[in-house]
């Protein structure tokens, strides 16, 4: 099963802005993977970087547990869809926004099934879970260990 994300195509971009934003969208030591990763080590647990080999890139990896730790952006892996979608298709670029963040989910999805399969626990957190309580999510992440 092949999975496509969408592009604008030959279209341009809405706006400079949204390409600026776009561009500077970090994938890696972003502010609620510090934060996690601080409030681990306060806790006493080592943390590995991300195994690269693995499905899906997780953020932070748990060898001998078998444990994938993946910290998602809200809003590019659509938290609280059912809304947020209703607000993209009610504003501009709809048809590239609704199929993008939709492909992400289904690409989620996809990685899950594919890290069980070969034995990994995969543990999905929220950003805004993050930024509110690093330490709360640090303790969730200790129980799963």
């Amino acid at each position: 099963m092949s999975l496509r994300a969408p592009t604008y195509g030959q279209r341009p971009p809405a706006s400079k802005a949204s390409s600026r934003a776009k561009a500077a969208t970090k994938r890696s030591k972003t502010r609620p993977e510090v934060l996690l990763s601080r409030a681990l080590r306060s806790l006493g647990i080592r943390c590995r970087p991300t195994k690269k080999q693995l499905v899906g890139k997780p953020d932070f990896v748990f060898q001998r547990k078998k444990v994938a730790v993946f910290c998602d952006g809200d809003f590019w892996h659509g938290r609280n869809w059912a809304v947020r979608r209703k607000k993209l298709l009610a504003g501009h670029n709809a048809d590239y926004w609704v199929p993008k963040i939709e492909y992400n989910r289904r690409r989620d999805r996809r990685n899950n099934y594919l890290l069980i399969k070969t034995g990994w626990k995969v543990v999905r957190l929220w950003e805004s879970d993050i930024l509110k309580s690093p330490l709360a999510v640090a303790r969730k992440i200790m129980r799963w260990l």
